[in-house]
């Protein structure tokens, strides 16, 4: 009978640290040292909404992606940057042709994974993908995966 407690012990404290926490994606932040020309790339070029910061704080924008998903752009001095493609922000949509469109349209360019101007990237699972710079060099994939 011990061995059979013991035992129920051990499974309920393993279920109870093995539980799904069912994480959702909230937002992701970039430090940026002009926090109005990068924002107004987000908002102008991107077309994300912008929202309230909670504290309306100098220094901070934030900008709604879709549903509760969020951009937070805030302000420092000085940046620390990579310049890494593989460091960037990814935005899906089905009208990746109608976006190229519009960026052309703009003379905002864009490039694909290796790093050539104007040109798209079919990546091994169907999903194609362009990459443009925000005004303080941030890289911005745009994809057509569907989730």
């Amino acid at each position: 009978m011990k061995k059979f407690i013991l035992l129920l012990v051990c499974f309920s404290a393993f279920t109870a640290y093995s539980q799904s926490f069912s994480f959702t994606y909230d937002h992701y932040s970039c430090i940026v040292e002009d926090v109005k020309k990068t924002g107004d790339f987000y908002a102008d070029v991107l077309q994300l909404e912008e929202i309230p910061h909670p504290d309306r704080a100098p220094g901070f924008r934030w900008f709604r992606i879709n549903g509760n998903t969020q951009l937070h752009l805030i302000q420092k001095d000085s940046v620390i940057r990579t310049g890494s493609k593989s460091v960037h922000l990814c935005l899906a949509t089905r009208e990746l042709d109608e976006f190229i469109a519009y960026l052309e349209s703009r003379d905002i360019p864009y490039w694909d994974w290796p790093g050539e101007k104007g040109k798209v990237t079919l990546r091994s699972d169907g999903v194609r993908q362009i990459y443009l710079k925000d005004p303080e060099d941030n890289w911005v994939e745009i994809n057509t995966a569907e989730h």
